[in-house]
C-alpha cells in the first residue's frame, strides 16, 4: 500500500489521501463514519486505474474542523481540492452512502470534473428508519473493550446482514475503531452527531435534481438488498428514470455492502468500462 499522504484544502485543513495505480482516475469517497479503508475490500478486485482514496475532514487520519464544516457541500469542495492537487482534470466518483451523496452535489455543481459517478447503498431519497439507526450510534464509543470483542458483538448489532465470516467483524472492527487502554475508541470526530443533527432537524431537501444533473455521465448503483437506508422504490425510480444505469443488488447485506461481494465487483467493472 501507497504512503499515506496529506493536501491542505483551502481553508487550511490537512486531509489525508492515498494515490496509487495508473490509468482511469476513481476517486473513492467513504460513507458519514469511514474512513479511505472502507475501499480496501474492493482494492484487489477493482480492474487496472488510478485508485484514490480520501478521508474526509473530521475523519480518520485528516483535521478534525468542527460541526459547521461537515456538510455535503463542504466535502464536495475538499473532493475537488484534492484532484486540483493531484493535478486532475476529471476523475470517476465512487461513494459510498455519504460519499455518494458528495458524488450527486459533484454531479449538480461541477459536472465537467467527473467522468462517472457510482453510488454504493444511497440515493436522492433517504429513508428515515436508516437515519434514526444511525442517529442511535453516531459519536458514541462502543462499550466492547477490545476488537475481538466487539467482533462478536457486530453480527446482532448490524441486522440484515447474513453470511459474513467472523474474520471480516474483525476486520471491521478494527477498521472504524482503535483500541486503547480505556476501550475502544472512535476513529471521527464525535461532533459528527452536531452535524448530523443540524441536517436532520433543518429543511426538507429534494436531491432528485442532483440525481437527474448527473444526465449523461455513466452511472451505476449497488444496493444492499435489506438496505434501510436505500428503499426498494427509490431505487426503481432511479431504474426508471437512468434506464442505463448500470444496478446491482447485494443479497444478505444491509447498508452498507462491503464491494467485495460478486455482484458489486460486476458492476464496479462494468461502470468503469463504461467511464473509458
Amino acid at each position: 500500500m501507497t504512503a499515506l499522504q496529506h493536501f491542505a484544502a483551502p481553508d487550511g485543513a490537512r486531509l489525508a489521501f492515498r494515490d496509487e495505480g495508473e490509468g482511469l482516475p476513481l476517486l473513492c469517497l467513504a460513507g458519514l463514519t469511514r474512513t479511505m479503508g472502507d475501499f480496501d475490500y474492493l482494492k484487489p478486485h477493482l480492474p487496472p486505474c488510478r485508485l484514490i482514496r480520501m478521508d474526509c475532514r473530521g475523519r480518520g487520519a485528516s483535521d478534525f474542523t468542527g460541526a459547521p464544516t461537515y456538510t455535503v457541500a463542504q466535502e464536495a469542495r475538499d473532493a475537488l481540492a484534492l484532484l486540483d492537487h493531484l493535478g486532475i482534470p476529471k476523475a470517476a466518483i465512487l461513494g459510498t452512502s455519504r460519499g455518494g451523496l458528495i458524488g450527486l452535489a459533484l454531479a449538480a455543481t461541477a459536472k465537467d470534473r467527473l467522468i462517472g459517478l457510482c453510488l454504493n447503498d444511497v440515493g436522492p431519497a433517504i429513508e428515515r428508519t436508516g437515519l434514526t439507526r444511525i442517529f442511535d450510534y453516531l459519536g458514541r464509543n462502543p462499550a466492547a473493550k477490545t476488537h475481538e470483542a466487539l467482533a462478536t458483538r457486530l453480527p446482532a448489532l448490524m441486522p440484515g446482514f447474513a453470511n459474513v465470516p467472523q474474520d471480516r467483524w474483525l476486520a471491521e472492527a478494527r477498521l472504524h475503531y482503535r483500541e486503547t487502554a480505556t476501550g475502544l475508541h472512535i476513529t471521527y470526530d464525535p461532533a459528527l452527531r452536531d452535524a448530523f443533527i443540524a441536517a436532520m432537524d433543518g429543511p426538507p431537501f429534494d436531491a432528485w435534481p442532483l440525481f437527474d444533473a448527473a444526465a449523461g455521465l455513466p452511472l451505476a448503483l449497488i444496493r444492499g438488498a435489506n438496505s434501510d437506508l436505500l428503499s426498494t422504490a427509490t431505487a426503481n425510480e432511479m431504474r426508471r428514470r437512468r434506464p442505463d444505469m448500470t444496478f446491482a443488488e447485494v443479497p444478505d447485506r444491509a447498508h452498507i455492502p462491503f464491494l467485495d461481494e460478486p455482484p458489486a465487483i460486476a458492476a464496479i467493472a462494468q461502470f468503469l468500462k463504461a467511464c473509458q
